[in-house]
């Protein structure tokens, strides 16, 4: 039996309708609250819980979710696939109280290497989009952001990616394009649909409203497509 790992994105509200969802199509799954913030240690996500009472594990992430959901697929050898939705290329940081910035994740003990984030960079719009910082940050970083990007050719399993063209969080259409080229001929599938945003919206969803307040980009009728043409894929990945 496939079991599911589903995390949540920066908004810090487990995706429940989701789970709901993955359970009714005859899957295991497991929807940990987790807390967002720095150094938040890869080991601390329950693959073991979920791998100990299946045959294989899948992991589902969203946005930052996503991040690590690949992260894992990387480390952990018992990670079979990945589903990412508005993934990540890279590791990205935290910014404390005080100004410094911190990786979002260690690995055994160890913080992982993260692209920092541009100080000099300003929104110019309101809510404030942020595909801009992040652009920007890896472009700055130059050479020293390759350390950062995610070795996403080490996951042994399919990677299912979710994006919207118009994400207004992250550029995630242009890292999926790269997630794709670092995989090369390993089974990669990016599910897109150009006017949908941040967050997709799978059949029987509801759209998510929780998180900071920022442009997401998208519309809900865009987003709910982008989540109905996602779905038999994310079906498929789950039937291995």
């Amino acid at each position: 039996m496939t079991g599911v790992l589903l995390l949540h994105g920066s908004s810090g509200a487990p995706d429940l309708d989701r789970a709901r969802l993955v359970e009714a199509a005859g899957y295991d799954v497991l929807v940990p609250r987790w807390d967002v913030t720095y150094e938040v240690p890869l080991e601390s996500f329950p693959v073991g819980e979920i791998a100990a009472r299946n045959d294989r594990v899948v992991v589902m992430g969203s946005s930052w979710g996503a991040e690590a959901a690949l992260l894992l697929g990387v480390l952990d050898e018992r990670v079979d696939s990945v589903v990412a939705f508005a993934p990540s290329a890279y590791v990205w940081g935290r910014t404390l109280e005080d100004g410094r910035q911190r990786s979002a994740w260690t690995w055994q003990g160890e913080p992982l290497p993260f692209v920092p984030y541009d100080e000099d960079w300003k929104p110019d719009e309101e809510p404030p989009s942020y595909t801009g910082l992040y652009r920007q940050s890896v472009q700055v970083a130059g050479a020293a952001a390759e350390p950062a990007r995610i070795p996403v050719e080490r996951i042994r399993g399919e990677v299912l990616l979710v994006v919207g063209g118009d994400d207004k969080v992250w550029p995630a259409a242009e890292f999926a394009d790269e997630i794709t080229r670092r995989r090369g001929d390993r089974p990669t599938r990016t599910v897109a649909v150009a006017a949908a945003g941040h967050r997709a919206v799978l059949p029987g969803e509801e759209p998510k409203t929780a998180g900071k307040r920022m442009a997401r980009g998208g519309t809900e009728a865009a987003d709910r497509e982008l989540g109905r043409l996602a779905w038999p894929e994310i079906l498929r990945v789950l039937a291995g």
